[in-house]
């Protein structure tokens, strides 16, 4: 009898841990199909909103350069940020909204809205050229330039192009000057035991090294390079401007003015927004937007390779020379 009693209680015990079990094993599964349906769920979300954002990003990529207006109008081409090749200003892409511009026969004046700080010479100097024969291609086609908060440097060297220049009584306008920057880390190296070993293969293929001493024949190469595009700056905008500048010691220093300022040294022409110089001086209050912008593809290989460059780039390669508005570290 007690033999009995004692398997009827093992069968009984081993009855209820295998329930038990059975009740685990059955919430462990419950819970995991919760958990991979919300797993599913949020990819799917994820998915359909990343499909969203892109058809919306390639819509505004399609839209660039499609025209919204017919018959007698205005044509605008931004220039906003910094002027660089696959930076914000390109050459390339202003160029096509330019052509695309002038070339369109209801375009009574083009309007060139800029606000940037400047950047690469080199830019600017492929867009003030474009300008320049563009205006000569197609006369009976005026062009202003508006600059709105900035038009500095590099900005001002493509403003100089238009036929007048507009501002607003606060924007900045001038630093015509150029600059090259970077850091010497020679010190640094030392006080932290590295030893550096640079290799060339032409005596001065080590040209301003940032962790090497600065010699006085780099620092008079780097000073000449510097002068002669700051000539070529200050011919472009003797060019542009002709008689209207007023004779300052100061105008060609890299010193920067304010819109009214700028007035009275014949730097620019007048007070005045793009809405205005459509309306009152061109004549054709719609304005048609024929900047020609990164679409979203674009953007993102650009800004992973720059990226990447950057992170394999020593401050050797990164001193570049510019037109630039030495505030925040902008270019020319």
């Amino acid at each position: 009898m007690s033999e009995t009693k004692n398997e009827s209680g093992a069968d009984k015990q081993a009855g209820w841990e295998r329930g038990l079990l059975e009740k685990l094993a059955l919430e462990q599964f419950r819970e995991q199909r919760i958990s991979r349906r919300w797993n599913v769920g949020f990819k799917l979300f994820f998915a359909v909103y990343l499909v969203g954002v892109l058809i919306v990003a390639m819509g505004d990529g399609m839209g660039d350069g499609m025209r919204g207006s017919s018959g007698r109008h205005t044509a605008l081409v931004e220039i906003e940020g910094v002027i660089g090749a696959g930076m914000d200003v390109d050459a390339d892409r202003v160029v096509t909204g330019l052509r695309a511009a002038f070339e369109e026969e209801d375009v009574v004046g083009v309007i060139l809205r800029i606000n940037s700080p400047g950047g690469s010479p080199v830019q600017a100097g492929y867009i003030n050229d474009e300008i320049t024969r563009l205006r000569k291609k197609y006369p009976q086609r005026p062009v202003y330039a508006v600059i709105g908060d900035i038009g500095a440097s590099g900005g001002y060297y493509i403003a100089v192009a238009a036929d007048t220049i507009y501002v607003n009584k606060a924007s900045i306008v001038g630093s015509i000057g150029v600059l090259m920057a970077g850091f010497g880390y020679v010190d640094t190296i030392k006080k932290v035991g590295v030893e550096r070993r640079l290799l060339t293969a032409g005596e001065n293929k080590g040209f301003m090294d940032p962790f090497s001493p600065l010699t006085p024949d780099d620092k008079e190469h780097a000073q000449k390079m510097l002068e002669d595009i700051h000539k070529q700056f200050i011919e472009v905008v003797q060019k542009g401007r002709g008689e209207k500048l007023v004779h300052d010691q100061d105008l060609f220093s890299g010193l920067f003015w304010t819109g009214e300022q700028a007035i009275k040294l014949g730097l620019v022409d007048a007070l005045g927004s793009a809405s205005y110089v459509a309306r009152e001086v061109i004549g054709a209050e719609d304005i048609v937007d024929y900047t020609q912008k990164q679409d979203f593809f674009e953007r993102i290989t650009k800004g992973f390779g720059v990226a990447l460059v950057r992170a394999f780039q020593t401050d050797a390669f990164k001193q570049r020379i510019m037109l630039t508005l030495p505030m925040g570290g902008a270019g020319r």
